[in-house]
Parts: C-alpha cells; structure tokens; sequence
C-alpha cells in the first residue's frame, strides 16, 4: 500500500513538473566554421550559503540579494554539441535519472536539437562527476553506444587507477561510485582514450589542463577561422558570486587552493583574449564573454538569437 502511495506522488510530482516546467532544450551558435549547440540536462537545486566556502561574513548573501537571488538557487546543469565537419562531439554528458525529474533532460534536448545519441561520435569528459559523466549510462544500457569517451589521463587515475581505489576518502565515495557505475561499462567495452594534454584530439579541439575542481579537470579550446570558445567545465558554479570574488570555492573541489587559483587564471585570460566561453553551470546556455572590471569580473551572456549564421 505504502509503495502504491509513493508511485502515485512519484506520478503527480512529475505531472505537474511537466506541466510547469520551463525547459529550453537547445541554443545554437556559429564559431567558424564549427556549430556548437548547447544543450539542457535541467537544473539542480543548491544551497549556496552552505556549499561555498572561502567567503566573507555576509558576502554570499548580499551578492546573492544584489543578483535578486535567495540563497537556494537553481543551478543550471548544461552540455554541449560540436558539429564539425562529419563528427558530433558532446561536451559532457549531463546526469541522466540519478538526481530526480528536474534534471536528466540532455536526450530530450538532444532529440529538439533534431539528434539522437547513436549519431554522437565522440563524448569530451571535462571531469568525472556525476553531472557530467552520469548520463552516459541509462541503467545497465550505454546512452552513447556509437561515441568513444575522451578522459584526461590524470582525471582517470584520479577516480579509476587501483592506487586511487585503495584509498577514497569519505566525502568522495558517493562521487567514485558514480564515476565507476557510468564510465567503466565504457572501459571495459574499450570505447574510452586516455588522453595527454598538448595536443588537438581532433580539427580545431584542444584540451587545456586546468586543474583544482578534480585532479584532471579540462577545458576544451576549440578554434576556427581566427574565433575562438574555451568550454570550461565547472570552474564557476555562482556567476553571481565568482565573478565578482573569484577565491570563493564550492564544497565540491577536490582541493579548494588549486580550483579558486585556475578560476581566477581563466576568468583572465578569457576578459583579455575577448573569446566565447561556455560553462556548465552558468545559466543555460551557459555562452557567453567575460569583461574585467577593476579586480573583479562580469559575466556578459550571448545576445539571444534565432537564426544562426552558416557558413
């Protein structure tokens, strides 16, 4: 009886998420001669006054109230689709069911985007959290069977070499877990590359090591025709917060000192280089540029287009 109740709240509750839910899907953008889709896996619920660190007194809050944001916001959870030439690269792979209805989205958005998973020949890890790497497993079943996995060999002695293993501390066992449970199966099958850093892993795509948030946390530079766009994973997680105090860190980096120094080198490079960036948990689509001002930063989104340019 008890178990009937809960699937009939299970089937209301996703009812009316349906019903109500503002689901964008996809947003496209020409770089080159390369498009680029970014692609909505949904958002994600966090209480930023308890999960940021390295904070001042107040400063969360009153950023937050700046941005007319509580403290519990909605963080966006965003992938990315390269289409160049006759490959499609994904640039993460979203969470698929493992943290409930308002995420878990990217196949649906990848179907709207006019794509289905079979298509996908190639999926860059940028580290292996779950939100990134979870929705390459739909059960026992591999979402991507045609794609070869891309993970910095760094990142995977991190999470999967035997040394590594023998010795998880305890607040990243749930995230080992997770990790084995959506990479291995890809492993085993041997559909994974193990990357160095130095050079393109294919036309136009470069992998940067920028370590902090994981051990092998990786951006991904890809260039064409003189534009550029750097994807950069999850070095912000509060565009609200870390753009103007880039030392903040998340309870999430593995080692807060290296993660708040690569953020603070990024948000640099990106405000002189004047390129496009993409991020996974700015709000979707997560495109856009970064200005300086002064010793802080400002997040400048990519005017909202419907037509994209083809070259």
């Amino acid at each position: 009886m008890k178990k009937s109740i809960r699937n009939l709240l299970t089937i209301l509750f996703l009812a009316a998420f349906s019903a109500h839910a503002q689901q964008p899907g996809y947003y496209r953008l020409q770089v080159g001669d390369i498009q680029v889709t970014a692609l909505s896996d949904g958002t994600a619920s966090l209480d930023l006054a308890k999960l940021l660190s390295n904070t001042q007194p107040g400063e969360v809050e009153k950023l937050l109230s700046l941005n007319f944001m509580p403290t519990t916001v909605e963080s966006s959870v965003n992938a990315y689709l390269v289409k160049t030439g006759d490959k499609l690269i994904l640039v993460d792979a979203g969470t698929a069911g493992n943290f409930g209805p308002t995420l878990g989205q990217l196949t649906k958005s990848l179907a709207k985007a006019g794509y289905s998973p079979d298509q996908i020949n190639a999926v860059l890890i940028t580290h292996a959290h779950v939100d990134h790497v979870g929705g390459l497993m739909d059960g026992d079943k591999m979402v991507f069977p045609n794609a070869t996995i891309y993970i910095s060999k760094t990142e995977a002695d991190f999470w999967f070499g035997a040394k590594s293993k023998g010795n998880i501390p305890e607040k990243l066992k749930g995230f080992y877990q997770f990790a084995d449970a959506s990479v291995s199966p890809y492993i085993k099958a041997g559909k994974v590359k193990f990357f160095d850093y130095g050079q393109e892993l294919f036309p136009g795509i470069m992998p940067l090591a920028r370590p902090g948030h994981t051990p092998g946390h990786t951006f991904y530079l890809l260039s064409s025709k003189g534009e550029k766009l750097v994807f950069w994973g999850d070095v912000i997680h509060s565009a609200a917060i870390q753009f103007t105090d880039p030392s903040v860190t998340i309870d999430y980096d593995v080692d807060t000192k290296a993660a708040a120094a690569t953020r603070k080198q990024a948000l640099a490079d990106a405000a002189k280089g004047g390129y496009w960036v993409a991020s996974d948990h700015i709000s979707f689509p997560g495109i856009g540029h970064v200005r300086a001002d002064g010793s802080k930063y400002v997040w400048v989104p990519a005017n909202y287009s419907t037509y994209t340019l083809a070259k």
